[in-house]
This record gives structure tokens, C-alpha cells and sequence, in this order.
């Protein structure tokens, strides 16, 4: 019999996850800190239109795109002179679990079947757990999605408890946690005890899952428009979203476009504190995970991340949660379109940026999710209110995360605010760096360095200098 105890499940992680995934993450290893991130990305062993093909079989994507033209109105209303770019969304929700995670677990879980798991596991609060449950169904296989659902009172938010009961109406066994280490363990455990696949967000199978988003996207574009946006904005989270779609983007030879991630404001709030979990009214697109998982992706349940947003992003944006809900009360209302909180995130940031942009320019929302009874903005602020927290009309700009909630009291307050990125990629290669048993770093961790914050060789040697790190 194995050693179940917390110490041994641990240290056995890396041979359960690379048995779970099918993947050998040692053949991409560097000698040092690095590791060869194209070549595992070609190692889910399908091209852009196979993948195509296998979430048309489940059903999953040729999502439509529509313009939202009452609100270019309203932005243009505020916007300067000449000012307001047209706004268009691309409604996700028209997948079958109700989100663009179908695609990652479309192909995911048709991986899976194809080499002959029996069932997959996903560890997630979220959206994405219902999607695997959607897909595992379609597929026939056994489906485990383990879920951080509580607090040490036993309370657990309504978009979450919400998302548990999606997930079991697709015939999932939904495991709920509270929050804390329980949860890696617990998924691990079972994926050792069960055999079955690990469908995590951050393989390469669930990032190229994505990149149809950003392929179908600009091909509808043009169909639609003539040529291709200017600006993609996309809710970040984990960061798979915005790598997803950004490598779609490219491979339909949209390299102009300016790709934003935008995510809710939750500074000061730490997403695995038992007293802080319930005082966020997001559980996922928000700088809890955006910022931790941008400055080391390697942080999740594979031993790599295949979601490396850094890679791909040209501005990175927060908004605050009250303009957040304030803006699907105005998509609600203005455009018919009722839809979930997280691309309600990025619609924020859209708004407020359109203003900055020219009337001919075109700024798209890339995805949208379902709405339901927990998701609904009601249900989120009654919590936040049993929890302490003051909801109120004012101005956003002074909302403190964990205390207040604050709906603008006009649309011209909703704002965007850009976060440095030089601070986030030096914040990485500092992350790197710890990685390094000696603090030497060797000319192939120089390499991914600049690959992986997109910058330059004298831009990585002086952050490595100011680190006291020296290069071989």
C-alpha cells in the first residue's frame, strides 16, 4: 500500500501529474530554469484544424460575434471628439457548458478517450469544471471535477455553489473542498487512486483548445468587417484565456492586433486566506490569480504551464468589481444580451478603452459565459453584504476590496487602470531566479527569459544584474 500521508503524496506530484497527462515534461526540460515551450506545445499532436474538427464533433465553437452598437453609442456619448471605437463581443456562452473553456476541455477530453482513460479529473471552481462534465458526457467517460467551494464555516459563494450544481447535472462527481493546501492533494490522490486523465487548463491540449477562439475570431472579422480588430481584450485569470487566444490570433496572421488582458481589482486579498475567500465577489478573472500566475506560470497542476500570458500580452488593465456589475446590468439593458460576470470583466475595460480610441477603430470583447442563479449580480451582492461588505452607488475609484463595492454613479466613471508591466516581467524573472539552486543562470535560461516576457537580451541581463544573478 502507498504512503497517502500529505509529505508523500507530495513528493510522488510530478509522477502522478506527468501519468495523469500522458505528457513527458522531462523531454522539454532545460539544463537550468528553462524548458523548450514550442516544442511542448507541438506535442498535443494535432494541427489547428484537427482540433477544429474535434470540437465540432462535441459541439463547441463557431460561436457568433455580434457589434454592440447601443453601447459604442454610450461610450461615444463620453468619449472626446471623434472619439469611440465600435464594440463588438464574441458570445462564448453559445457553447454547450455556457463558456469558451468548452474548447480546452473538448480537446482535452477527446484526447483523454483516444488514449484510452477511462474518465478525466479537473480541479476547478469554475466554469471550466462545468465544460469537462459537458465534454466527459458527449465522450462517455467518468468525469471527478474537485472544487474549492468553502470556507472553514462551511459557506461557499453562490456563483461557485452555482457552478457545482452545473456540473452535476452533466452527471459529475463534484468533490467540494475548503479552501487551502486540501485541494491539490485531494486531486492528486485521486487522479493516482483512479487512473483517470488530468484535464487541466494549463496543458498544451487545453491551450490549443483556445487558440480556435482566436483563429475563428479574426476569420469572423473579416467576414464581417473587412479586416481585423485593433484591439482583443481579454479577461485574465490563470492566463490561458489570453495565451489561447493570442496564439489564434497569430496563426490566422493577425499579428497587428493589440492584445489586452483586463482583470478585476482584488489587491490586497489573498485567494488562499480562510477569512478573505468569502469577501471576494469574483472567483475567477480577477488579480488574484491574474498577477501570481503572470509573474510565474509554473505555479498550477502540470508541472508546466502551457498558459505563459506574459508571451502575448501588450497591456494589461484592472477594473473595479462594482463597475464590473454595473456593466452587465448595461449589456443586460442596453444590448438584450444577459450574460455571467467574467466577460463582464473585460467588457469594463472595453468600454472605458473604446473612449481612448478613434470612431473607425474596432476594440472586441473575446468571450462571454452563461448566467444563472448564482451568477446573477443579486445573488453575489446579497453575499457580499452578509459578509460584512458595504455596497453602494459613488465612485469606483474608491472601492477597497473586501470592504466596499462600489457601482458608478454615471457611466463616465468607469475607468481603466494599467498596471505596470515592466513591474510584472521583472517581478518573473526574479520568480526565475529563486528557481536556480546557485543563482547562476545559463545562456538557454537567458533565452526563455526573453521569450517568455517578450523582451529583449539587454532588457533581461540588467533585471538579472539588479538581481545579483549572474549568466554562465
Amino acid at each position: 500500500m502507498k504512503d497517502n500521508s500529505y509529505s508523500a503524496v507530495m513528493a510522488r506530484r510530478t509522477e502522478i501529474m506527468k501519468k495523469a497527462v500522458g505528457l513527458d515534461y522531462d523531454a522539454f526540460e532545460n539544463e537550468g530554469i528553462g524548458f523548450d515551450y514550442e516544442k511542448m506545445m507541438k506535442e498535443t499532436g494535432y494541427t489547428i484544424e484537427e482540433v477544429q474538427a474535434i470540437q465540432k464533433e462535441g459541439g463547441v465553437g463557431n460561436t457568433p460575434i455580434f457589434e454592440l452598437k447601443n453601447l459604442t453609442k454610450l461610450a461615444r456619448k463620453m468619449a472626446p471628439e471623434g472619439k469611440g471605437a465600435r464594440i463588438f463581443v464574441k458570445d462564448e456562452a453559445a457553447n454547450p457548458s455556457g463558456s469558451y473553456k468548452a474548447r480546452r476541455a473538448a480537446c482535452s477530453v477527446y484526447h483523454a478517450k483516444k488514449h484510452g482513460y477511462k474518465g478525466v479529473i479537473a480541479a476547478t471552481s469554475g466554469n471550466y469544471g462545468a465544460a469537462v462534465a459537458s465534454q466527459a458526457a458527449i465522450h462517455g467517460l467518468k468525469c471527478i471535477i474537485v472544487q474549492e467551494c468553502f470556507d472553514s464555516e462551511h459557506k461557499g459563494q453562490p456563483e461557485i455553489v452555482e457552478k457545482a450544481r452545473k456540473c452535476e447535472a452533466y452527471g459529475a462527481e463534484v468533490v467540494q473542498l475548503t479552501v487551502g493546501p486540501e485541494l491539490f492533494y485531494t486531486f492528486l490522490t485521486l487522479l493516482e487512486e483512479t487512473g483517470y486523465f488530468n484535464a487541466s487548463l494549463y496543458t498544451p491540449f487545453g491551450i490549443a483548445g483556445v487558440e480556435t477562439l482566436g483563429y475563428e475570431l479574426a476569420i469572423q472579422m473579416r467576414e464581417l468587417v473587412g479586416r481585423d480588430p485593433d484591439v482583443v481584450v481579454c479577461t485574465n485569470a490563470g492566463g490561458g484565456n489570453l495565451t489561447g487566444t493570442a496564439r489564434g490570433l497569430q496563426k490566422a496572421g493577425s499579428d497587428g492586433v493589440q492584445v489586452v488582458g483586463a482583470s478585476v481589482d482584488l489587491s490586497g486579498l489573498h485567494m488562499a486566506s480562510d477569512k478573505q475567500f468569502n469577501r471576494k465577489s469574483f472567483t475567477t478573472g480577477h488579480t488574484g490569480f491574474g498577477i501570481p500566475f503572470s509573474t510565474w506560470p509554473d505555479r498550477s497542476d502540470v508541472p508546466r504551464s502551457a498558459a505563459r500570458p506574459l508571451r502575448y500580452m501588450d497591456r494589461y488593465v484592472t477594473v473595479k468589481q462594482g463597475e464590473v456589475f454595473y456593466m452587465t446590468e448595461v449589456l443586460a439593458q442596453l444590448e438584450g444580451l444577459e450574460r455571467g460576470p467574467a466577460g463582464n470583466t473585460s467588457l469594463a475595460a472595453a468600454f472605458a478603452m473604446a473612449q481612448e480610441m478613434d470612431q473607425d477603430q474596432i476594440i472586441i470583447v473575446q468571450e462571454t459565459e452563461y448566467t444563472g442563479a448564482g451568477k446573477h449580480i443579486q445573488p453575489q451582492l446579497s453575499f457580499a453584504r452578509d459578509n460584512g461588505i458595504e455596497v453602494k452607488y459613488g465612485n469606483p475609484q474608491e472601492e477597497v476590496p473586501g470592504q466596499t463595492i462600489i457601482m458608478p454613479e454615471h457611466p463616465r466613471m468607469i475607468q481603466i487602470n494599467d498596471l505596470d508591466m515592466d513591474k510584472i516581467r521583472k517581478s518573473l524573472i526574479k520568480n526565475a531566479v529563486k528557481q536556480s539552486s546557485n543563482g547562476e543562470i545559463t545562456q538557454a535560461d537567458l533565452d526563455f527569459l526573453i521569450e517568455d516576457t517578450r523582451t529583449d537580451k539587454a532588457y533581461v541581463m540588467k533585471a538579472l544584474d539588479e538581481l545579483g544573478a549572474t549568466v554562465k
